[in-house]
């Protein structure tokens, strides 16, 4: 009888350490945030996609892997990825023009410290992070189309 009390035990604990890691389908966002630099697709590209999250430094997404499913490699083949769905949700995209709230790369460098945070480890500052937000705000134009702001 002990043996089964202690299994039970055992899988309560197990399951209440289990969270739902999946992030939202969209959040708030503050678009009168200050970004860091001017809200284009090149800035964002140069600035915070090509360093944070595509370098060889922090190589989430240098390359297409199983894992990440997308690189950042050049500026054109990054855009072409950011527009397309998410391979973990494909119900939704990485980027929503318009509508930051609802992109899963918003989603997910907006949250810092949740579990599905990117960059994965030190998460974007705040300003950089105003940057994509404002970008997508704006209707994600391409690389050499400058800010619609």
């Amino acid at each position: 009888m002990a043996r089964i009390w202690l299994h039970a035990l055992a899988l309560a604990v197990v399951a209440s350490a289990c969270t739902n890691n999946d992030p939202p389908a969209c959040i708030t966002v503050d678009t009168s945030c200050s970004p860091l630099y001017p809200p284009t697709f090149d800035n964002v590209y140069n600035n915070t996609l090509s360093v944070s999250c595509g370098s060889t430094n922090s190589s989430c997404h240098a390359t297409v892997d199983t894992q990440s499913a997308m690189s950042f490699a050049d500026e054109t083949t990054s855009y072409s990825e950011l527009l397309a769905r998410s391979h973990l949700d494909p119900d939704r995209y990485r980027v929503v023009p318009g509508d930051p709230g609802c992109s899963v790369m918003i989603v997910r460098t907006d949250s810092p410290g949740a579990s599905y945070q990117m960059p994965i480890g030190t998460p974007l500052s705040a300003p950089e992070r105003c940057a994509l937000v404002q970008w997508v705000q704006a209707g994600a134009p391409g690389p050499g189309q400058g800010s619609a702001l």
